[in-house]
């Protein structure tokens, strides 16, 4: 009985290299699979050996005590190592073929209305560096609806206020360039003037954008505790927010003002249309409490 450690550290390298998933993605698939594989060896029989109603009856029981989004993900695990053990001939047939999945839970995004964004920002002091930080942090979140790995990883040559880009790297490590709004623009030139940035590295030097208190770069954990922090000072529950409800919030409000869902998709760099749609379900709600408010014939 093989425990299939070698291949699948081989098909995890395939997806880095040739696929392109990112680390979270590949360390997430890693848990799946050897879950998988440890599971297999605990029937008696290596993974290659199991059959496809042995997987059904495993995942039916995964789904009594796990989520179905996490069920989802371990099967469509699953399927791709499969389909790449029989495809490098490490098995001969693939259990997963007929497997079902289960449809992901997908729940609409819940943003914060305009009127908490805006004094949010606007309730910001500018009495320290890491005030500066903090307004230029969270300008950028709203103001691009960036994911929090792409401005972990934001650099200052990905900055370009001549032109007022700025180029993000996303999944996949696929690069787009997102404009630097008016409010964007003088928080991140504040920040990144004398009394910002530079007084913020009395030894180490890196050129990335947003730094923490010992003059290294700003974790993602780090943009959560700001969130939360500046979040409690406005009254703001740290529950209903996260850099990721700025971006539906960048997302949701852009639509409601009229933007074309293929503009927001572009911003956003969602690969499929179908992801950003999500954001137009909760603008289409606002508009249903909105009319049923304000129309004088929506009522019997």
């Amino acid at each position: 009985m093989t425990s299939l450690s070698a291949e699948l550290d081989e098909y995890l390298e395939w997806l880095t290299i040739e696929k392109g998933r990112s680390r979270a993605t590949i360390e997430a698939y890693r848990r799946d699979l050897t879950a998988l594989i440890a599971w297999a060896r605990d029937q008696g029989h290596a993974i290659t050996e199991v059959s496809e109603e042995e997987l059904e009856r495993h995942y039916n029981e995964a789904r009594l005590s796990r989520s179905p989004s996490t069920v989802a993900r371990a099967v469509a695990s699953a399927r791709g190592f499969f389909a790449y053990l029989v495809d490098e001939g490490y098995a001969l047939s693939d259990p997963t073929a007929r497997l079902k999945g289960g449809r992901r839970g997908r729940t609409l995004p819940k943003p914060l209305g305009e009127a908490e964004i805006v004094q949010l920002l606007d309730s910001l002091p500018a009495a320290s560096p890491f005030d500066l930080r903090d307004r230029a942090l969270l300008e950028l979140l709203y103001g691009t609806g960036a994911r929090v790995s792409e401005v972990v990883n934001l650099d200052l040559s990905d900055l370009d206020f001549e032109e007022e880009l700025i180029l993000l790297t996303g999944k996949g490590n696929k690069q787009r360039l997102v404009p630097i709004g008016a409010s964007l623009n003088r928080a991140l030139r504040e920040y990144l003037g004398p009394g910002g940035r530079p007084s913020q590295l009395p030894s180490k030097r890196t050129t990335k954008v947003f730094l923490n208190a010992r003059s290294g770069v700003l974790t993602r954990q780090g943009i959560d505790l700001v969130i939360h922090k500046r979040a409690l000072m406005v009254g703001i529950d740290r529950h209903r927010i996260s850099a990721h409800v700025f971006r539906h919030s960048c997302a949701t409000h852009m639509l409601a003002h009229g933007a074309d869902i293929r503009v927001v998709q572009e911003l956003l760099g969602h690969a499929s249309i179908a992801t950003t749609q999500l954001y137009t379900a909760v603008s289409v709600t606002t508009l249903q409490r909105e009319y049923q408010h304000a129309h004088p014939r929506a009522h019997d």
